[in-house]
């Protein structure tokens, strides 16, 4: 980039231009169904969350409020009946669902619903409208605790005076503070909203869709969310940088913005015109505001001269005081708010005029601490030079936050007026019969699976390997192998099947078949959910493997196929018993299998890998050679269905080889198992090898692919120690 001459006093200085971030915050709602007015989204959102979000709202008002005791006193009168009532009633319906659970369970439900549709806007529009409902409510409860108020204040009228006095007050107090009231609520609210998308949703999107959004999601988690101008200016002075609040005001937004692009434009090549679309961009990333000056303090030479040409230009313009101003008042609000704002006491701060009032206001109000208010002055008065530097960085640091911010929350409010809250079940049903209605409801609320028509399924055989051999072991020690089996297997297993929602096909001897059915409108996790299911299975029976060694007994192996069709199963019925017909059952039980000679060649090998296939070279040898010993190997199309549920990423893994000529391809990913549970898995992609039947001696690598879902622990703390440092 070309050097930019600059002046300072008069001599010309040249500066290289810095390299300045641009951020653009979006949120698509594009594809979507328009609804019923053929403008906006139609959106249903849960008459449960609605009613108890309503009651935890209106609960968070009588709080911050300081109007519980009255509104208590008003039902005191009705406690009785209802406490009477209360003992018929199960106390799991009686007591008031969570807000976070509410809103965290109802934020899953959308995000299930978009994986389904594999759809990601889905989960933006629902977040849109779960934001324009709490917006909604809080507005609306704030009145409806309003009116509850001045309703037990009639009740106490002619009969106890005192109480109705008292009463009387802080009704008047709660009308008075409503912003406050609705500013510390909408606060408590958006820190349950940041802690569900922290601690739950932020991982669980990652797992179903990936990094990759073309919807900005930090649009949904800024201070101001719950704002419509984002002109507070207690959030400003508490969060941001507290500025002008009207056009006509010495440091309004406006002139702030018009100052900082006039420092750019010195110093950027880019920048010609003040409305460049560069500007936006570049006043959007806070984080220029280091590159260009640092943190007030710099080294660098170039940051220096910077710094002094901001502050010169805050020093022209008159703006420094009110910038150094701004960070005095934070202190001073809790004592002199409501009395006045914090934009009073900015240019209180600032201006003589100003300044007489407030401490006119101090003698009529004696409970006003003057004496802070001075000492804020007197600090103002004695900051230095180089304090006045820092200031002035910090201060456009914070502006450019609180720009990007605001313009986050254009972007939100332009996407929620997209956005039609049905609340008339007459309106929801048309809507819903010409198909443009999105209904998001609770988990609990959802229609039982039975109800709905199966879309795919999964099977799962799980097969002991040898258990001829085993079986006679412990019949020779005059040991139950059936209920060996039970103890060591099948029970341990069954305690697995709630967890991931699978059923008992079949069950023999030695073998178990399972089948995970996926049904229209579920989220789609089917074969990530039975690899999972498979992991555990192999794990579960390792451990008792640790306790029958100790007690001498033989070891249990495992040789697990799963195979995904892309169809409902059939069944036949014999009596009232349902016979399940389906090719899967079939593959998974070749996936499964494990030929005893290959099992004896490959027993010792040096390899972290569980499951193998080859091909034979003689052409009188058509069956493949299988090895699966606790291993799990997955079909081509259960692959490939796998990577549609979750993200799978490619990972780079060194481990032995049977002949170090093999093509392996590895890829990880997380399994969404719980509300915060989440469980790695890794799947081995490998050619299949031409051998020599006697020797086992490669001949050629065919084109056929075997896909292994790995078991070894090793193969896992390599990826995650690979992953570790590729983060450090």
């Amino acid at each position: 980039m070309p050097r930019i001459p600059i002046f300072k006093l008069g001599s010309p200085v040249e500066l290289p231009p810095p390299r300045l971030a641009s951020y653009t915050p979006v949120l698509h709602l594009d594809g979507l169904h328009l609804g019923i007015d053929n403008v906006r989204h139609d959106v249903w959102l849960s008459p449960t969350f609605c009613e108890g979000a309503r009651n935890q709202i209106s609960a968070l008002i009588m709080k911050f409020g300081g109007v519980e005791n009255i509104l208590a006193a008003d039902t005191g009168a009705s406690t009785k009946a209802r406490n009477a009532l209360a003992k018929f009633v199960p106390v799991a319906s009686r007591k008031k669902p969570d807000l976070k659970l509410l809103l965290l369970d109802l934020h899953k439900s959308i995000l299930n619903q978009a994986k389904a549709r594999s759809d990601l806007t889905i989960d933006a529009l629902g977040r849109a409208a779960i934001l324009k409902f709490l917006r909604t409510e809080l507005s609306t409860q704030f009145s409806n605790v309003l009116e509850r108020c001045r309703n037990t204040l009639k009740s106490y009228e002619g009969l106890r005076q005192q109480k109705a006095l008292e009463y009387r007050e802080r009704v008047a107090g709660f009308q008075i503070a409503k912003k406050h009231v609705l500013r510390q609520t909408a606060q408590e609210l958006f820190r349950i909203l940041r802690e569900i998308e922290r601690e739950n949703l932020a991982s669980m999107r990652r797992s179903l869709f990936g990094e990759k959004s073309t919807s900005d999601y930090a649009v949904f988690l800024t201070q101001l969310i719950f704002q419509e101008d984002a002109r507070d200016s207690y959030l400003q002075a508490e969060h941001y940088v507290l500025v002008g609040g009207f056009e006509n005001d010495p440091d309004s937004i406006g002139n702030i913005r018009g100052l900082v692009c006039e420092f750019l434009k010195a110093i950027a090549s880019q920048a010609e015109e003040a409305e460049s679309p560069w500007f936006e961009g570049w006043l959007a990333a806070p984080e220029n505001a280091n590159e260009l000056v640092g943190t007030g303090e710099p080294d660098d030479r170039v940051q220096k001269q910077r710094l002094e040409m901001w502050v010169s230009l805050l020093e022209r313009d008159a703006l420094l005081d009110y910038a150094v101003a701004s960070y005095e008042v934070l202190p001073l609000i809790k004592d002199f708010a409501p009395l006045l704002d914090p934009q009073q006491l900015k240019y209180a701060l600032v201006r003589k005029k100003d300044k007489e009032r407030v401490e006119k206001l101090a003698s009529e109000y004696s409970k006003l601490p003057i004496d802070r208010f001075t000492s804020a002055l007197s600090r103002m008065s004695q900051v230095s030079g180089m304090q006045r530097a820092k200031l002035a960085a910090r201060y456009l640091r914070d502006f450019l936050l609180y720009y990007r911010d605001m313009r986050r929350l254009e972007v939100l409010n332009a996407a929620q007026e997209k956005v039609n809250l049905i609340s008339s079940e007459k309106l929801s049903e048309l809507s819903k019969l010409n198909g443009t209605l999105y209904a998001f409801f609770l988990e609990s609320e959802e229609k039982s699976q039975a109800e709905k028509p199966v879309a795919r399924h999964v099977i799962l055989k799980a097969d002991v390997r040898d258990s001829s051999r085993l079986t006679k072991s412990l019949l020779e020690r005059d040991m139950n192998p059936a209920s060996y089996f039970s103890l060591n297997f099948y029970d341990p297993v069954n305690k697995l099947l709630p967890k991931y929602g699978a059923t008992k096909v079949f069950v023999e001897g030695d073998a178990v078949i399972l089948a995970l059915l996926e049904h229209e409108g579920d989220p789609g996790l089917s074969v990530a959910r039975t690899c999972v299911l498979a992991r555990e299975m192999v794990e579960i029976v390792g451990g008792y493997n640790h306790l029958l060694k100790r007690a001498a007994l033989p070891a249990l192996e495992l040789g697990i196929g799963i195979s995904y069709q892309n169809s409902s199963p059939m069944y036949l019925l014999d009596g009232e018993h349902r016979i399940m017909i389906s090719d899967a059952l079939n593959e998974s039980d070749r996936l499964s299998s494990c030929d005893k000679r290959m099992r004896k060649a490959l027993h010792g090998t040096d390899v972290p890998f569980n499951a193998y296939e080859f091909r034979s070279s003689e052409s009188t040898i058509t069956e493949p050679m299988r090895y699966n010993v606790d291993g799990i190997r997955m079909s081509e199309a259960a692959f490939l269905r796998l990577k549609e549920e979750i993200s799978l990423s490619p990972v780079e893994v060194n481990f032995p080889q049977l002949w170090g000529t093999e093509e392996n391809s590895y890829y990880t990913g997380l399994v969404p198992v719980a509300a915060d549970v989440f469980r790695r898995i890794i799947v081995r992609s490998a050619r299949i090898p031409m051998v020599e039947t006697g020797n086992f001696n490669l001949v050629q690598w065919t084109e056929s692919l075997l896909y292994e879902l790995c078991t070894n622990d090793a193969v896992y703390k390599s990826v995650e120690k690979g992953s570790a440092a590729g983060t450090t």
